[in-house]
C-alpha cells in the first residue's frame, strides 16, 4: 500500500510539474469538444395518443362478419399509408413548412425530412400514437396535428369512397353475370327443346333417361299384372251364367242396384288382394259406390209373380271387371308404347349427335357454377351496401383525442448539459493524462529512494530547494493564474449550460 500511495505521489509531482501544459491541453479539449457539441441541433419530439372505437347498429353477427372487421381493415390501412408521400406533401402544404419551400425540389426534400421524423405506432385497445421529432417544438405540434386530421379525414373520406366504388364494381359483375346465365340458359333451352322434351321428368338428359327406363320397368310390371287379372276375369265370367230363375213374389233388380252389387264385388276382391282405401284403385271404386247407391235409391222396386228367368247380378258385376281391366291394359299399354317410342326417339338423336350429354352435362355445370356466383356477389353486395348505409347515416367509427399534441420545452435529443460534462470530464483528463505522458518522456527522480533503486547506489543524502522572495512571489502568481485559468474552464462549462436551458426557454416562449 506504501508504494503504491508513492507511486501516486510521484505521478500526482510530474503532472504538477507541468500543470500548464495539463490546462492548456484540458482548455484545447473543451474548446473543441464544447464547440462540436453546440453544433448537434436539438430536436423536439410532440407525441399525440388516439382512440378509434368501432360501433355498429347492426346485429352482432352481421357486425363481426363483415362490416366491422372491413372497417378495421380500412384503419389498419389508412394507418399504414397515413406516411406515404402524397399525404405528407400535404402536411408540408398545410403547416409552416409552406413557408420554407419555393419548388417541387424542395417539397420533397420537405418529405424526405418528414418521413424520417414522423412515426406512427398502433396500440392496444384501438389506440394509435402519433410522433413527430423536429427542430422547432412549435413546428412538430403543428405537423403532428396535421397529421391527426388527415388520419380522421382519410378514415371518413375514403372509407365511404372504398364503398361507391365496391358498389359500382359489384353491381358492373352482377350484371354481367345475369347476361352470362341468361345466354348459358338460352342455349339450355334450345337443348331441352331439341332433346329433353321428348322426354317426362327434371334433371339431364342421362337421368331422363335413367327415370323413363325405371317407369317402362314399373309399367311392365303393372301391365303384367294388368293381364293376368283380365284373363281372372274373363274366366270367371266364361263360367258364369247370365241368368238366374226368380221365387214367386221376389223383388227385381234392376241395373243401378245390379252396379252396386258388382262395385261392392270389387270392392271385397280388392280387399282380399290387400289393398287398403287409400290405394287408387280403392278410392276410384269408393266414388263409384258412392253414384250408384245414390242411383239405387230413386229406382223403382218391382216384384215378380212367379218363377221367372232373371238376369244374373254376378255376371253383370264380373262384365263391368272386365271392361275396367281391359281398359286398365289398354291404358298401360298406351303409356308402355309412348315411353319406347321416346326412348327410341332420343336415342335415334343421339346416335346422330353423340356429344348431346356432354352438352347438357356441361351447360348444367356452368349455370350451377354462375348461380352460386351470382349469389356470393349478391350477397357481398348486400353487405357493401350495408355498411355505405353505417356511415352515411351513423357515426360508425368515432374518434377520441387521448393525448393532444405535446409541446416540450426540453429537446428529446442531444442531451446538451451531460454532453458538455462529458467533454468537460475527457478535456481534464486528457490535461492531466499529457501532463503524465510527458514526464515520463523526460527521465528524472522526484526522490531519492527512486534514485537509489534506479541506480543501486547509496543515496547519502538530498538537498531541498531554496527559494528567494522574488520568486517564491513569482510563483505565488503563477500559482494564481493558474487557478485563475483552470476556475475559468469551470465558468465556462457553467456558462454554457445557462446558455442551454435559455435557449430551451425561448424555443418553449
Amino acid at each position: 500500500m506504501e508504494g503504491l500511495f508513492d507511486e501516486l505521489r510521484v505521478a500526482a509531482h510530474l503532472v504538477w510539474l507541468r500543470r500548464w501544459v495539463a490546462l492548456g491541453v484540458a482548455w484545447a479539449i473543451c474548446l473543441v469538444g464544447w464547440l462540436a457539441v453546440s453544433q448537434i441541433p436539438n430536436r423536439y419530439t410532440s407525441t399525440a395518443r388516439l382512440s378509434v372505437q368501432l360501433r355498429s347498429i347492426l346485429p352482432t353477427s352481421t357486425a363481426t362478419g363483415g362490416i366491422q372487421d372491413q372497417q378495421a381493415e380500412d384503419i389498419d390501412r389508412v394507418r399504414q399509408t397515413l406516411a406515404s408521400a402524397y399525404n405528407l406533401e400535404k402536411v408540408v402544404r398545410g403547416t409552416s413548412l409552406a413557408s420554407t419551400v419555393a419548388n417541387d425540389r424542395d417539397v420533397n426534400d420537405r418529405i424526405a425530412m418528414l418521413q424520417q421524423a414522423i412515426r406512427i405506432v398502433a396500440q392496444q385497445d384501438n389506440l394509435f400514437e402519433i410522433s413527430a421529432t423536429l427542430g422547432d417544438p412549435r413546428l412538430a405540434r403543428e405537423v403532428v396535428q396535421k397529421m391527426i386530421d388527415l388520419f380522421v379525414e382519410d378514415n371518413l373520406a375514403s372509407g365511404r369512397d372504398a364503398t361507391s366504388q365496391s358498389l359500382r364494381f359489384l353491381d358492373q359483375q352482377l350484371g354481367a353475370r345475369q347476361q352470362q346465365i341468361a345466354q348459358v340458359e338460352a342455349k339450355r333451352q334450345g337443348f331441352q327443346a331439341q332433346f329433353l322434351n321428348l322426354l317426362p321428368g327434371t334433371g339431364s338428359l342421362d337421368e331422363r333417361m335413367s327415370q323413363a327406363r325405371e317407369q317402362l320397368a314399373q309399367i311392365d310390371g303393372e301391365l303384367a299384372a294388368a293381364n293376368t287379372s283380365l284373363s281372372a276375369v274373363n274366366n270367371q265370367l266364361a263360367a258364369t251364367a247370365a241368368t238366374v230363375a226368380g221365387d214367386a213374389g221376389s223383388v227385381a233388380a234392376g241395373p243401378a242396384r245390379a252396379r252396386v252389387a258388382a262395385i261392392e264385388g270389387q270392392l271385397a276382391e280388392g280387399r282380399g288382394r290387400g289393398w287398403t282405401d287409400q290405394h287408387p284403385d280403392m278410392i276410384a271404386l269408393n266414388r263409384q259406390l258412392a253414384a250408384a247407391r245414390a242411383a239405387a235409391r230413386n229406382e223403382p222396386v218391382t216384384r215378380s209373380g212367379g218363377s221367372a228367368a232373371q238376369t244374373n247380378p254376378l255376371y253383370f258385376q264380373l262384365q263391368s271387371m272386365r271392361t275396367e281391366r281391359a281398359a286398365r291394359v289398354a291404358e298401360l299399354t298406351q303409356r308402355k308404347g309412348q315411353l319406347e317410342a321416346q326412348l327410341a326417339g332420343i336415342q335415334a338423336r343421339m346416335a346422330r349427335d353423340p356429344a348431346a350429354a356432354a352438352q347438357q352435362a356441361q351447360l348444367d355445370q356452368d349455370i350451377a357454377a354462375m348461380k352460386t356466383q351470382y349469389d356470393q356477389l349478391l350477397a357481398d353486395r348486400e353487405q357493401v351496401r350495408l355498411r355505405r348505409q353505417v356511415q352515411n347515416e351513423t357515426d360508425a367509427v368515432k374518434f377520441s383525442l387521448i393525448d393532444p399534441p405535446s409541446q416540450s420545452s426540453v429537446p428529446a435529443s442531444p442531451n446538451r448539459p451531460l454532453l458538455l460534462f462529458g467533454v468537460l470530464i475527457v478535456g481534464l483528463g486528457g490535461g492531466v493524462a499529457s501532463a503524465f505522458a510527458l514526464g515520463k518522456l523526460r527521465s528524472g527522480f522526484s526522490t531519492a529512494a527512486r534514485l537509489e533503486r534506479a541506480s543501486g547506489l547509496p543515496v547519502i543524502g538530498s538537498i531541498g530547494e531554496m527559494l528567494t522572495q522574488t520568486q517564491q512571489q513569482l510563483r505565488q502568481r503563477r500559482l494564481k493564474l493558474f487557478t485563475g485559468a483552470t476556475a475559468a474552464l469551470g465558468v465556462a462549462f457553467v456558462a454554457l449550460i445557462a446558455v442551454e436551458f435559455l435557449m430551451r426557454e425561448l424555443a418553449a416562449a
